[in-house]
């Protein structure tokens, strides 16, 4: 599969201000159905949040340039397979994209005009990731591999108050992002949110190492959709973010300065039917990376490409089903009643960071 240029898109930027000071306001339900309409369309929107900031979007990205930039053995030493890489550091060609074994994905993507077709997806990703959690724990779970300890590495000075400073901030952002969305699609407020509480919130920042595999066409994470319920990051230093939209249109994604970017996940997808679908997406070295390498060596800053990525989730005790208006017959069977652990755990073996029964 060749680096076919894709159209660049400017997503729609949904401003939480409004909303942050009068949720039942006009300026603010304006947002709610530009949020949902957007989700219809892409998948996907970004967000201006007037709580998050440019400079600590940069100190994040310094901070995990830093840490992905140490020797590989020390950080093997953040690693842990017993509870499915869920906390700490998960090494590079250990995550699978799951449409390399999923029959329908693979039908979908036989299905696509070849100028929409995804890079190869059928060799693990070349990234690192870094799992912290974040919120509130429960006292309780079914699922407490997915709950488990924080992994502090030892030559990052402070790490804990700078993942839980930028975690904190796409938390309380992407909590508020659930709340406008719920609006948008004529729910409650609360829909999302309250059964978000006590959820295995996820920092998960990744790694590309770019003096690897900075030639274009390099495949940094395989074509797939996130498991969870929403992902929000910061503006990435490199692009090459390629998003699907449901009709199956391939978008290399451009962020405005300032603004976070927001997908809709696997989650979202199943609470809503199918109404908002799960966004495809794949992170690729595309041309424009190239100029960004340039800039970051004349910074002489790492080369690593990052990704300040939270992933969102349902609590997993919580069941996961379609909510009315989205609880057709067609709906359910299609997205059966499951602990949201158990939808977790059954991803976590397709893409080979958890084994499968």
């Amino acid at each position: 599969m060749s680096a076919a240029t894709a159209t660049t898109v400017i997503l729609p930027t949904i401003d939480l201000e409004p909303f942050l000071r009068d949720p039942t306001s006009e300026a603010a339900l304006a947002e709610c159905r530009k949020a949902g309409e957007a989700l219809r369309a892409y998948s996907a929107f970004a967000v201006r949040d007037p709580r998050v900031s440019e400079a600590e979007n940069a100190a994040f990205l310094d901070t995990i340039e830093d840490y992905f930039a140490q020797d590989t053995e020390t950080k093997l030493k953040d690693i842990r397979p017993d509870v499915h890489y869920q906390v700490g550091a998960t090494p590079e060609n250990t995550e699978e994209p799951r449409c390399g074994r999923d029959d329908n994905c693979l039908k979908l993507v036989e299905s696509m005009a070849p100028e929409n077709r995804p890079l190869d997806f059928t060799k693990p990703d070349k990234k690192w990731r870094f799992f912290w959690r974040m919120g509130e724990r429960p006292t309780e779970t079914n699922f407490p591999d997915l709950n488990a300890d924080p992994v502090i590495p030892a030559a990052i000075p402070d790490w804990s108050d700078k993942m839980n400073h930028w975690g904190n901030r796409m938390l309380d952002a992407v909590t508020v992002v659930s709340e406008v969305a719920a609006v948008g699609l004529g729910l409650e407020r609360d829909t999302f949110s309250k059964r978000s509480r006590f959820g295995p919130h996820l920092l998960a920042p990744t790694g590309s190492d770019l003096e690897k595999y900075g030639e274009i066409g390099s495949v940094l994470a395989g074509f797939h959709t996130d498991l969870n319920f929403l992902t929000i990051h910061g503006k990435s230093r490199f692009p090459g973010l390629h998003i699907w939209t449901p009709s199956g249109q391939k978008l290399l994604v451009k962020i405005p300065d300032g603004s976070l970017l927001v997908q809709a996940g696997k989650q979202f997808e199943w609470l809503t039917g199918g109404h908002i679908q799960a966004g495809y997406h794949e992170v690729v070295v595309v041309p424009q990376t190239l100029d960004a390498i340039k800039r970051q060596r004349e910074a002489g800053r790492p080369l690593w490409r990052i990704s300040s990525t939270m992933f969102f989730h349902i609590a997993s005790d919580q069941i996961l089903e379609p909510l009315p208006p989205f609880r057709t017959e067609e709906a359910v069977k299609k997205y059966p009643a499951m602990p949201t652990g158990q939808q977790v755990q059954l991803e976590l073996g397709f893409i080979s960071l958890a084994k499968k029964d």
